[in-house]
């Protein structure tokens, strides 16, 4: 019987808890052929989400659970959970049950019969979205697809099943900055798509902002392509060739009219639109130093606060695994 670990980051998430286990146990009970475990990684959460998994801990012996020290992000919380899981396979899954537990056996099924080694879900629509909202994240996969060599598939969940060896190479990644949806697809493996229509959270808010979003979004570009400095240096090297035939153009004038140079608001105009120009792509320049600082100062994604006695002994073996390979 193969062991199917559920990998759930939780973030000030007290009232989901429970009701995400009393949703997703019967699912996996109700799959005769394996055996289950479910982690909860608490991000630093503010509220009772921390003693409402220790809790559900201490009554079901099939429920293991990680806390950090404070906040890291989702990306740290699922590498964590990833890191801790036992399984033959490992699903993620959001614990406001966006997710539909019932796609499970479906996608167990294409994993142990179909002989995917990665089964992932879309959202066909995004409906209950702001409109604008929806339009930005349509226009992000379209740009950083057309940038980047790995394919990013629009309205991709990171709720996918993902085989052990999968798993495997997925650790052996150990970068700071995380952006897991292109980081699953750069793995690679035999995958299949699943869709399903949009789900509203079962109980409180997204902690997602718009600006954490746009944070997100950038960090995936930034992680998965270098053509924004390419961008930079064509733009560069037309505004040089534009500026010398302008020049060329201004002294030619001068020498056969004999016209006075003038357009003093013309000139400030350029110079600030050059001016503004030079400074976006010296932020581009430093969004790719900042990566390297932080790579460079090889931090730990996270620190373990409190988990469950189960799991460290775990990732022990997991990560001697990884090293052997």
């Amino acid at each position: 019987m193969k062991l199917i670990s559920i990998v759930v980051p939780c973030y000030n998430e007290e009232k989901s808890i429970d009701l995400f286990y009393l949703t997703v146990q019967p699912v996996l009970e109700g799959i005769e052929y394996i055996d289950y475990e479910i982690i909860y990684v608490n991000d630093g959460s503010k509220d009772s989400t921390e003693q409402q998994m220790r809790d559900l801990s201490e009554r079901q012996e099939k429920v293991r659970y990680i806390s950090f020290s404070r906040n890291f992000g989702k990306e740290a919380a699922m590498l964590a959970g990833i890191e801790a899981a036992r399984g033959d396979a490992v699903v993620l899954m959001d614990v406001d049950l966006q997710d539909p537990p019932e796609l499970l056996p479906q996608m167990i099924e294409d994993w142990e019969m179909g002989g995917y080694d990665v089964v992932y879900t879309r959202r066909s629509t995004r409906s209950g979205e702001p409109p604008i909202r929806s339009w930005f994240a349509k226009q992000f996969y379209k740009l950083i697809n057309n940038m980047s060599d790995v394919h990013i598939v629009d309205g991709a969940r990171d709720y996918r099943l993902m085989d052990r060896k999968a798993v495997n190479s997925f650790l052996r990644l150990r970068e700071r900055n995380r952006f897991a949806k292109g980081l699953f697809m750069w793995v690679g493996y035999k995958s299949k798509c699943i869709e399903f229509e949009n789900v509203e959270r079962a109980v409180g808010n997204s902690s997602w902002s718009f600006w954490k979003l746009f944070h997100y979004a950038i960090d995936g570009i930034v992680s998965f392509t270098i053509s924004p400095l390419r961008w930079a240096t064509y733009f560069g090297l037309f505004t040089a060739v534009s500026a010398f035939l302008y020049m060329f153009f201004v002294i030619l004038t001068k020498l056969i009219f004999g016209n006075s140079v003038s357009g003093y608001a013309s000139i400030v105009s350029i110079m600030l639109f050059f001016g503004g120009i030079q400074l976006i792509f010296l932020g581009i320049i430093g969004e790719y130093i900042g990566r390297i600082f932080i790579e460079v100062k090889s931090r730990p994604n996270y620190i373990i606060k409190e988990e469950s006695p189960q799991l460290n002994t775990n990732k022990e073996k997991v990560r001697k695994a990884i090293i052997q390979r």
